[in-house]
């Protein structure tokens, strides 16, 4: 019990030196040691990483989860060390919904069809952002966060210990002095000579004393010094390693970065496979029609009509693009038309799904035009003697 109260008076003595200390030095009072230029450097650098992963971090999960509640649900999940229960996505959710409307509307029926097979890819989509989020949290938002629990706690609690060992260097500088003006002073004091004319005549024994006492708080004061300057200088040199570990955290981080983005990639090809797959699929359903659809607008004047015939160039009139159910028109029978048509670079590999379509090989390429009452959506393709229709998406216009 005795030790306990020693340690804590002298805890408490070290406490208020070093409250005294920082006080002055904001005042201006006390001198304050500088670190170097270097070392201000690493310790401005550390500030920033930190505090840009953990923007990154915070901004990451939000792009992950954009429910808060859903994000506080996980966090207190994580620091009650559970299992953070699987959650369905937005569109495993969608696709739930129009399955059950396809089943109640009727399954045989074109909308009913449609509907489960747009919610048949909605299911894909949910499977691949829910993908896309386990892997972005493992590779990505794991490593920040360990930095920052982890790296980040241990360089804080470092530079707090370099800090007060600086207070105590800086104290103890201060002291050392004061003891040496002291001295100094005492010394003026014992050398002068003595003046038997006054009525209270001063005590030179006493200065002579006065004087050795504040020799030996020079010699003292000299020697906590040294101490103090050695933790100093050891501190100051395991905080200098931890900070230029900062260095291995980018480059830590880039790795992660780099797996994100092919997470990320990965992702979105998949969710444009599914969309193109189910846009063909429903190009081939009967009584369907993919595309943007125009509204109805009011009829157009004669002068109208006449200026449009004068603008447009002639094409040939095509009936109507073939469909899965209906007899298609030969496409070798249509005539490239005189005005319209541009080259176009092939961007992906294409596999035609009928006779009406032209198969594409990447790079390649062809002659497009459009024709009248064609799907927005598609183009006419020529290459070579061989015609068909081919998508948008999959070409590159050149000018």
């Amino acid at each position: 019990m005795d030790f306990n109260m020693k340690k804590l008076a002298s805890d408490a003595g070290i406490f208020f030196t070093r409250a005294v200390q920082f006080t002055e030095e904001k005042f201006g009072q006390a001198e304050k040691t500088e670190l170097d230029a270097h070392f201000e450097n690493l310790l401005a650098r550390a500030d920033s990483t930190k505090n840009w992963t953990e923007k990154i971090l915070r901004q990451t999960e939000v792009l992950l989860q954009p429910n808060p509640s859903a994000r506080v649900e996980e966090f207190l999940y994580e620091k009650l060390d559970r299992k953070v229960p699987s959650r369905v996505t937005n569109g495993e959710l969608l696709a739930q919904y129009m399955s059950e409307a396809a089943n109640e509307l009727g399954p045989e029926t074109p909308y009913g069809k449609t509907l489960i097979k747009v919610g048949e890819t909605e299911k894909r989509l949910g499977a691949a952002e829910r993908d896309f989020i386990h892997s972005a949290s493992i590779n990505f938002l794991t490593p920040l966060r360990n930095f920052l629990e982890g790296d980040w706690r241990t360089i804080s609690k470092e530079r707090r210990i370099l800090q007060n060992r600086r207070l105590d260097l800086d104290a103890c500088k201060a002291r050392l002095k004061k003891a040496k003006a002291a001295e100094a002073k005492a010394a003026c004091e014992g050398d002068a000579v003595p003046d038997f004319q006054e009525t209270r005549p001063r005590n030179y024994i006493l200065s002579a004393s006065a004087s050795a006492l504040w020799s030996d708080e020079v010699d003292k004061a000299e020697q906590e010094l040294r101490v103090a300057q050695t933790e100093f200088d050891r501190q100051a040199e395991v905080t200098r390693l931890l900070l230029e570990g900062i260095s291995s955290t980018h480059v830590n981080h880039l790795r992660c970065l780099q797996e994100f983005v092919e997470s990320q990639a990965t992702y979105y090809a998949q969710c444009y496979r599914h969309m193109l797959d189910l846009q063909k699929q429903l190009g081939r359903f009967p009584g369907t029609f993919v595309g943007n659809t125009e509204p109805a607008s009011s009829p157009l004047s004669s002068a109208s009509l006449a200026t449009a015939a004068a603008t447009i160039p002639v094409m040939p009139t095509v009936a109507g693009m073939p469909s899965a159910g209906e007899a298609a028109i030969s496409l070798d029978d249509v005539a490239l038309p005189a005005s319209g048509t541009r080259k176009a670079r092939v961007l992906y590999d294409y596999e035609a799904a009928d006779s009406s379509e032209l198969a594409l090989l990447a790079d390649e390429l062809i002659t497009v035009y459009s024709l009248p009452g064609m799907d927005p959506d598609w183009l006419i393709g020529e290459r070579g003697n061989r015609k068909g229709k081919v998508p948008v998406t999959y070409l590159e216009l050149l000018s």
